[in-house]
């Protein structure tokens, strides 16, 4: 008997890959083809990124977000320097050192205000510059959306890259959920990315119904030109390649990324409406993209947590978040806001 598994508010990573994606795997499933990437499959996929962003860059293959944060970083900067991003940033919270342990690297944590950094943060860390005695600043990093749900505009983007350039450093771009910033921004990828300043884009699919794998964009690719032996070393080069390259050709089509995550935008907003007036909840971030970070009452999270996963935040200030995905319906959200508004007795 077929397990029904319900659908919560965890995580988009728990959601499952939309059957678009599941037939685009099951199509290249037949027969054999050059392993490594040397197939006509990723062939497709990396002309599908060039007419998204242009003829002049490299694309590589990965298999999750932190390999594909790590290649970014470590194609472009020697241990002997520092990498800034928010405090909040996953690629210094939750990718277990990675970063730190295989670029070399120092990361140094920015102050944020709903994730986001400025250049007043950045500039603070520009002293002792050629100092041996320094780590010496190489990279900003900035996530689209933030780990808080926030998103950053065209003029915050190209504010920093601007600032990112003028003082020699480089821009990279965590876009793990980087389609829920473009419905956000109703702009089209190569708007907020390329043509606001970003040097190297992480760009993700799989929390936006993809099965796995995420890909590295680099803008100008002499910035890639050591990014394949980087990506051996690092375990990430997949062999059969083309199971990630035939996602990213059907998640490219616009019916089915703008689809999916207008919907986890859209029902993270249908959540927020419900929930907003209810006075023993707090909600502390502004609702962007198809994030919810809400301070709730300790004593009902357990009861709450099993008619529907999600996860605590801040336990010190009970601040938890609900994540909705592109297969999260009212109906869902419904079940979830009645079972809360019972045990707050509304």
């Amino acid at each position: 008997m077929e397990q029904v598994n319900p659908r919560g508010f965890a995580s988009d990573n728990n959601s499952g890959v939309h059957p678009t994606i599941m037939k685009a795997l099951a199509n290249v499933n037949n027969g054999h083809v050059v392993a490594y990437g040397n197939d006509h499959y990723s062939k497709t996929a990396i002309e599908k990124f060039k007419g998204i962003f242009g003829d002049d860059i490299a694309v590589y293959f990965l298999y999750n977000g932190t390999g594909a944060n790590v290649l970014a970083l470590k194609s472009v900067t020697d241990s002997w320097q520092s990498i800034m991003c928010s405090e909040v940033a996953h690629i210094y919270e939750d990718e277990c050192g990675a970063p730190e342990k295989i670029t070399g690297c120092k990361l140094i944590p920015l102050p944020h205000e709903h994730g986001k950094i400025n250049v007043a943060g950045i500039h603070k860390h520009l002293v002792w510059l050629d100092d041996e005695h320094r780590v010496q600043p190489r990279v900003v990093s900035i996530t689209q959306c933030t780990e808080m749900g926030g998103v950053y505009s065209f003029e915050e983007i190209k504010t920093i890259s601007k600032f990112c350039h003028d003082n020699g450093l480089l821009l990279h771009m965590d876009g793990a959920r980087l389609s829920n910033a473009a419905i956000k921004l109703g702009l089209d990828y190569v708007d907020f990315t390329k043509n606001a300043g970003v040097d190297i884009l992480s760009f993700g699919g799989t929390k936006n119904g993809m099965m796995f794998g995420e890909a590295v964009i680099f803008f100008n690719p002499e910035h890639a030109k050591h990014s394949k032996y980087f990506r051996k070393q690092n375990m990430q080069l997949n062999s059969k390649m083309r199971y990630i390259a035939a996602q990213f050709d059907a998640y490219l089509d616009p019916t089915v990324w703008k689809k999916n995550a207008q919907n986890a935008n859209e029902n993270a907003q249908y959540l927020y409406n419900a929930i907003k007036d209810i006075t023993q909840i707090n909600v502390v971030h502004p609702v962007e993209a198809n994030a919810v970070f809400a301070i709730i009452p300790t004593e009902i999270t357990e009861e709450l947590q099993k008619e529907v996963f999600f996860y605590v935040f801040d336990e010190h200030a009970n601040m938890v978040r609900w994540m909705c995905s592109w297969d999260t319906t009212t109906d869902d959200i419904d079940r979830f806001v009645k079972r809360l508004k019972e045990l707050l007795n509304v």
